[in-house]
C-alpha cells in the first residue's frame, strides 16, 4: 500500500511539536502550529486515510491475539481480569456523526495515543520477547500505518478544517515498570486500541466515502 508521498504530508506533531505528558492532556504550544509546513494535501487523501483505518482495523485482533499469546499466562488465562481495557487512558470515539471535523478531531486524538503507546510496547517487547519474530513485526507495521494516518489526518485538519491545535492525552510510560506490570500495560492498551479501532471505521468510513 502506498502512503503519500512525505513531500506533500505534513510532518507528524507527535515528533516535531509534542513531549509526552503522562495522564493529561498536552495543547500544541500556539506559536509552534501543527499546520506550521503544510502542503496541499493529495486529492486522494481522504481516501488514503480510509484505507489506512480499514487495515488498523483489519489487523487489530490479530496484533491482540499475538501479543497475549507472547505473554503466557496468567495473561492468556485471565484476560478479562489482567487485560481489562478500562485500565488505560485511551480515548473514546463518542463523537457526532454528522460533524466530518469532530470526527477527524477524535481520530487523531485516538491514534496519537496509540502512536505513542506502541513505541512503549514495541520497546518492552523487544526487551522481554526478542525472539517473537511476528509479533515485533506486526508491532512495526502498526506503528507505520499509525504514523502515515495521522499524517493525512493532520492534512485534512489544517487545510480542510482549519484546526491548527489538537488537544492529546498520552498513556503512561512504562519505563520503571516491573516485566508484569509491562506486560499488562500492553495487553490492557491492544485490548482497548481493539474496540476503539472498530468503532472508529464504523463512523468514519461512510463520511470519508462520501468526501
Amino acid at each position: 500500500m502506498k502512503i503519500l508521498n512525505e513531500k506533500r504530508v505534513v510532518p507528524l506533531l507527535l515528533m516535531i511539536h509534542c513531549r509526552l505528558v503522562v495522564g493529561r492532556a498536552l495543547t500544541v504550544n500556539p506559536s509552534s502550529s501543527m499546520c506550521e509546513n503544510t502542503h496541499v494535501c493529495k486529492p486522494n487523501v481522504a481516501e488514503q486515510t480510509r484505507k489506512l483505518v480499514v487495515l488498523l482495523n483489519a489487523t487489530a485482533q490479530d496484533l491482540f491475539s499475538i501479543y497475549l499469546d507472547c505473554q503466557g499466562d496468567p495473561f492468556s488465562s485471565h484476560l478479562d481480569e489482567l487485560c481489562n481495557a478500562n485500565g488505560t487512558n485511551f480515548p473514546d470515539f463518542h463523537v457526532n456523526r454528522t460533524s466530518h471535523k469532530d470526527i477527524m478531531v477524535a481520530l487523531y486524538k485516538v491514534f496519537a495515543f496509540l502512536n505513542a503507546s506502541l513505541g512503549n510496547i514495541t520497546r518492552d517487547q523487544e526487551e522481554l520477547n526478542p525472539m517473537a519474530k511476528e509479533l515485533l513485526e506486526r508491532l512495526h507495521n502498526t506503528t507505520k500505518t499509525t504514523r502515515g494516518l495521522i499524517s493525512n489526518l493532520t492534512c485534512l485538519l489544517c487545510t480542510d478544517y482549519k484546526v491548527s491545535q489538537v488537544n492529546v492525552t498520552y498513556g503512561k510510560s512504562s519505563k520503571g515498570m516491573n516485566v508484569f506490570k509491562k506486560k499488562q500495560q500492553g495487553c490492557q492498551v491492544l485490548r482497548r486500541y481493539v474496540q476503539v479501532v472498530s468503532q472508529a471505521a464504523q463512523v468514519l468510513l461512510p463520511h470519508l466515502s462520501q468526501a
